[in-house]
């Protein structure tokens, strides 16, 4: 089963200073963080924030070509989790026919924010998610459990490049 999703915003971690895209569904009962890069992190946060470039990024290029092709983005799916790596497609519409691409989930969600393409989590991803020990260290874990289960809307921000 999917649940449908969409980006909350950009936090960082506060153990490893990664930034994480925070995915919630529409009745904030689940959230899925997703650590990602600081390139796909900008990426996404200059959709999020509706900042212009003087020439366009490398999601603005893909979401052009597909415009010129006439290629919809019919969805894009988080659907598998492996290894502490998580996984998904972005589904493309073709002349009535759907292909299903692969991709790195931060991709996949800044594609997704240009083309205005629903988000959605695979609901065993949001169950295994759960279970991710993100530090051998217990300390850690709990400072970061603690912190992910009390963020605020507020606590997001303006994330800056």
């Amino acid at each position: 089963m999917l649940i449908k999703m969409t980006v909350r915003g950009i936090a960082l971690d506060p153990i490893t200073n990664m930034p994480i895209v925070i995915l919630k569904d529409p009745e904030d009962r689940r959230a899925l963080p997703i650590w990602v890069g600081i390139f796909e992190a900008n990426a996404i946060a200059l959709e999020l924030e509706k900042v212009s470039t003087p020439r366009p990024m490398t999601h603005d290029l893909l979401k052009n070509i597909l415009d010129g092709l006439g290629i919809t983005v019919q969805q894009i799916t988080v659907n598998d989790l492996k290894e502490n790596t998580f996984y998904a497609t972005i589904d493309l519409n073709y002349n009535g026919r759907v292909v299903s691409i692969d991709a790195r989930p931060s991709d996949a969600i800044a594609i997704a924010l240009r083309t205005n393409a629903p988000i959605f989590v695979a609901e065993n991803v949001v169950a295994q998610a759960k279970n991710i020990e993100v530090s051998e260290e217990k300390e850690e874990t709990d400072k970061w459990k603690e912190w992910l289960e009390n963020l605020k809307p507020e606590d997001f921000g303006k994330y800056k490049m």
